[in-house]
This record gives structure tokens, sequence and C-alpha cells, in this order.
């Protein structure tokens, strides 16, 4: 009968170790599943993300009509390209690209900052132009060339430099 025992012991030792094989396969398994679909529920989420942001993709308007806006300053010429309503399209600046100190107010630097912008401008397909000047600055009139060059068709050119009219209020009468 020691022997039955002993047989036995070791017929359910085997038996303790298939199942325990049998039930840590099915553990990993079960594992692996819940892995998986975690997995597949972080990539839903980031995939669901992505338009929850509300971020679209870019679309470039055409626009073949647009307004110039040249601010002419003593210290630095800012060109602007909008359209009809007013809407920025491109701009650039003397400052912007790369003049630095008084070369920021030469005829020279208006020139290339208003080549800039008609070339950010032509990717909206802008081709017509009516210029609006402000400022009393060295480039006012190498400005309108440089739109010129960049290949803009300039319809008017208007001036809209603000007038004092009657100036300041005078001080009081002294008394004494």
């Amino acid at each position: 009968m020691a022997e039955d025992t002993k047989e036995n012991t070791a017929e359910e030792v085997k038996e303790d170790a298939k199942t325990t094989k049998e039930e840590t396969k099915v553990e990993s398994k079960k594992e692996n599943a819940k892995a998986d679909k975690e997995d597949a529920k972080a990539v839903e989420k980031t995939v669901a993300k992505k338009p929850a942001k509300g971020r679209k993709k870019a679309r470039r308007r055409i626009v073949t009509e647009g307004r110039a806006y040249i601010q002419a300053s003593f210290n630095n010429t800012i060109i602007s390209i909008t359209d009809e309503k007013g809407d920025m399209l491109a701009w650039s600046s003397a400052g912007a690209n790369g003049f630095k100190g008084p070369k920021k107010a030469t005829p020279y630097a208006a020139q290339t900052s208003a080549e800039k912008a008609v070339e950010k401008a032509k990717a909206y397909g802008v081709e017509k132009v009516n210029v609006f000047i402000k400022g009393a600055g060295n480039g006012r009139e190498q400005a309108i060339r440089g739109l010129q060059t960049g290949g803009l068709n300039i319809d008017s050119i208007t001036d809209i430099t603000a007038i004092p009219h009657n100036g300041c209020r005078k001080r009081k009468t002294r008394r004494v």
C-alpha cells in the first residue's frame, strides 16, 4: 500500500502540474487579450482625440483682388496685404527681413519687404491690389515699386496719412 500512495502522489503531482500549466496558459491568454483590448482602446482614443481638438485641415482661399497697406514710419516700413474685407493674407516688414537699426528705414529695406509680402500673398492667388499708404518715411515710393516688381497689378494708390486739423488745444491764459 505504501507503493500505491507513492504512485498516487506522483500521479497527483503530475496532474497538479498539468492543471497549473493549463491555468497559467489560460491566465496568460486572458492577460494578452486584456492587453490587446487596452492597446485597441488606446489607439481608438488617439484616433478619437484628433478630431476632438477642433483642428481642421487648413484651406487656402483663392483671392484675386486685395488691398496693400504700407505703413512707412521714420524707423521701419510695414507692408500688409489683405483681402477685400480686410482679413490679413500676408505681411512683411523691414525688421522681419533682417534689417536692424537705421537700415530698417531705408528705401531698399522697404522694397525687399514689399517683395516678400507679395511672395507670401501669391500663395492665395492675389493679382490686383489697391494700395493705401500711411506715414512719411523714406520707403513710401520704393515699397510701391516693390509691389510692382513682385508681380502685382496696382489699381489705385491712396494716401491715408493722418493730417492734424487745428492742432491741440491752446493753454489757458495766465492770470496774474
